[in-house]
């Protein structure tokens, strides 16, 4: 449904199958076409995410995703500069349309990648030391990839780092506590519409990422 690596890209602003978003509010955030770093070709996306609320910036893909089916898969190739902070950041968001159209948030806390629902602040993991230790850091300065996957039927959600799964990023329909016990406090059948890239921060962490080779369909993609 979605496989794009920006090199029909021509100018400095992300156009045609992106748009460039602030959901809730913009600042000092920017979302740029670059030529100088790239996962494969000659151009990625950069985002310069500042810190602070108001600093939000994604491009927005154009493609109706909502077709793709209940079973999402995504692959995302994101290379960054400065190690996740304590304090809650984001990096990809989808609308759920079953959720009024709130977003799904996959980002970072307690210096560990996390999802995290915007509706009611579940976590997974939850924000425990045991949970964040079934979590893993994104790396720094390498491009890395990450894929997941979100079945909007069984309400189950998976997600693999350069390939190998993550038991902390992981809602298998059967709670378990310091993984996915917050995150089944309630029925959870997602709808996921759209996809976002890009940082907000909801207290301190700014953060230099790039984004390539992007990949959305109803089978796991693969790095």
């Amino acid at each position: 449904m979605l496989c794009d690596g920006f090199e029909n890209q021509t100018g400095s602003t992300p156009s045609g199958d992106w748009t460039v978003v602030s959901p809730d509010c913009s600042g000092a955030g920017t979302a740029t076409i670059d030529t100088t770093t790239a996962h494969s070709g000659s151009r990625a996306v950069r985002i310069n995410g500042a810190a602070g609320y108001c600093n939000h910036v994604f491009i927005r893909s154009a493609k109706n995703l909502s077709s793709v089916g209940s079973v999402r898969y995504a692959r995302i190739w994101v290379r960054h500069t400065t190690a996740q902070p304590t304090d809650h950041t984001t990096m990809v968001t989808m609308a759920d349309a079953a959720d009024g159209n709130r977003d799904l948030r996959l980002g970072g806390q307690n210096g560990a990648l996390q999802w995290n629902r915007a509706s009611d602040d579940a976590t997974l993991p939850e924000q425990s030391p045991a949970g964040v230790a079934q979590s893993l850091p994104l790396p720094t300065n390498r491009w890395a990839c990450v894929e997941f996957m979100v079945d909007g039927s069984a309400g189950q959600l998976r997600t693999w780092l350069d390939g190998s799964a993550v038991t902390g990023l992981t809602a298998d329909g059967v709670p378990t506590h310091d993984i996915d016990g917050q995150w089944y406090n309630r029925t959870w059948r997602p709808q996921l519409t759209d996809l976002k890239l890009g940082w907000e921060s909801y207290g301190g962490g700014a953060d230099t990422l790039w984004y390539d080779d992007v990949a959305v369909g109803s089978s796991r993609i693969g790095c």
